[in-house]
């Protein structure tokens, strides 16, 4: 069958690529396709259906601006709202109908002599001249590999992949891992259990929830009046930047830490498990978690915090760090996601025929989280070093968005096939990135986290505000990139035109 061509390929159908297809449109852009493995759009918030799953950040804040929905029925959302909430933008803006669902990219390779993108599926195969990447990096479980893991006769799935049909009432199940899925499922599912088991390798700070309910009145409002919405989002946005430059300044998170402090001493008065949940870490260095009800939950009589690593697992039972035995009927793993080797690195090849995990070598770079040197007309949302600690996923989408809505308009313009962030560029940037993260308090809090990649490198997060990130990425400025003109000879080598060199400068704001 031949191959279907397209403008932009989109990879992935959650937020990022339900936000890049929006945006699309919105730009009068219409010949574009979204793929993505599932049955249904949603990306994390389709495959995470936990019990207790929620947002931790605030649902207007966890908001497209040019999406809002008046009718969060929390101030942190549950997934069921958070689905259907995409579920709804994707019909608000035209999206539905450039949906491809259950279809798998198997490869993607960049075809110099075409100037164009040939990407292979599990359906039809693909050939675009623009490919955007919006996988995101919460998509592949990370399954520890644990001797012995082969041999249990247990049930085991990942807190993504969970097991609705197997029933936990009267089991004694081991929570492998105490981050940020944990602290909302264990609560929601220690009541039912025999016993369970917490895992805890190292303990992280949690801060009180200030979750309730949405009024009757204020959901009205936000109907009513739109504009009161628009404005509680930039005053969250707002906020937000304000813990953002705290992280920045490790010294700064004092306040909070306290808050942390006093939060765990209100709820769990046994002094010795009140040890083991304390870290050793300043806040902020690992991400900042938040529950009413986790700390409650571990002071339960069938609840035991194990401050170990597994170190082994057999037929029924799991061995701690502590060489101590505990059977288990059932093995949880709230352990995360491949955050900083992405699967879909291993998919794409840029132009000299390497895929990107190969070029990157276990350390992940790119330029403005969005376009990696190499791999021309590719754009990356949610890239390297554009995490945050602070803000929403939703506003770096969008600044995203912008950025490669001006650059297909640049290539438009100046009628080009192809441009790619120069390596010289790219490497500045990074350069710049490791200066300016060097004192925030992912780097200088005294933790290890996944912002760390396989060389020591914190390759997650951005040492800026999204303020910055938005001055960064309101215009495209070709002289950063490398470029091939559309007069280029077909089917012959393109020409690449270097552009003069200019300096990057950046500011720490």
């Amino acid at each position: 069958m031949a191959a279907q061509a397209t403008d932009v390929l989109i990879l992935g159908a959650g937020f990022a690529g339900v936000c890049a297809g929006a945006r699309l449109r919105a730009a009068g852009r219409f010949d574009f396709v979204v793929l993505d493995r599932g049955d249904e759009p949603g990306g994390t918030w389709r495959d995470n259906t936990y019990p207790g799953c929620a947002c931790d950040v605030p649902s207007t804040l966890y908001s497209f601006s040019f999406a809002p929905n008046p009718d969060w029925s929390r101030i942190f959302a549950p997934q069921p709202e958070i689905q259907a909430y995409l579920g709804d933008v994707i019909d608000r803006t035209g999206v539905r109908p450039h949906l491809r669902l259950g279809v798998e990219v198997q490869s993607a390779a960049w075809h110099e002599d075409e100037a164009r993108w040939h990407v292979t599926t599990s359906d039809v195969d693909y050939v675009a001249r623009v490919l955007i990447s919006g996988a995101g990096p919460w998509h592949e479980p990370l399954i520890p590999d644990l001797p012995g893991l082969d041999d249990f006769t247990g049930t085991t799935f990942h807190s993504s992949r969970w097991d609705h049909d197997h029933d936990l009432r009267g089991e004694r199940v081991a929570v492998i891992g105490s981050g940020a899925s944990a602290v909302q499922f264990v609560p929601k599912i220690a009541p039912d259990v025999a016993h369970l088991d917490l895992y805890q390798r190292t303990p992280h700070w949690v801060l009180p929830k200030p979750d309730r309910p949405y009024p009757d009145a204020m959901r009205e409002l936000y109907r009513r009046w739109p504009v009161t919405q628009r404005a509680a989002h930039e005053g969250l946005r707002v906020a937000a930047e304000g813990l953002g430059w705290a992280t920045r300044h490790a010294r700064t998170m004092g306040p909070i830490q306290r808050l942390a402090e006093r939060h765990l001493a209100r709820q769990v008065s046994d002094p010795d498990l009140r040890a083991a949940l304390t870290p050793d870490f300043t806040i902020g260095c690992k991400r900042m978690l938040m529950s009413n009800s986790y700390y409650p939950s571990l002071t339960r009589e069938n609840v035991t915090v194990v401050p170990h690593a597994v170190t082994e697992v057999r037929a029924r039972s799991v061995v701690g760090a502590d060489g101590v035995e505990r059977p288990a009927d059932t093995i949880i793993f709230g352990t995360g996601f491949r955050i900083l080797d992405m699967p879909v690195a291993d998919l794409v090849r840029g132009r000299d025929g390497r895929t990107m995990a190969e070029i990157w070598q276990g350390s992940p770079r790119g330029y403005l989280g969005t376009t990696v040197s190499g791999f021309p007309n590719l754009f990356v949302l949610l890239g390297p070093n554009l995490g945050n600690g602070h803000s929403s996923a939703t506003v770096l989408l969008e600044q995203q968005m912008t950025y490669v809505v001006r650059a297909l308009e640049a290539m438009d313009r100046e009628l080009l096939d192809a441009v790619d962030v120069r390596e010289d560029v790219q490497r500045t940037f990074n350069a710049q990135v490791d200066d300016a993260i060097a004192g925030t308090v992912w780097n200088a809090g005294g933790c290890g986290s996944y912002y760390f990649d396989s060389t020591g490198r914190n390759s997650f997060m951005y040492p800026w505000s999204t303020l910055h990130h938005r001055r960064r990425t309101r215009r495209f400025d070709l002289s950063n990139y490398r470029t091939v003109s559309r007069s280029a000879p077909a089917k012959d080598r393109p020409t690449w035109n270097s552009p003069t060199p200019s300096v990057v400068s950046t500011s720490s704001s």
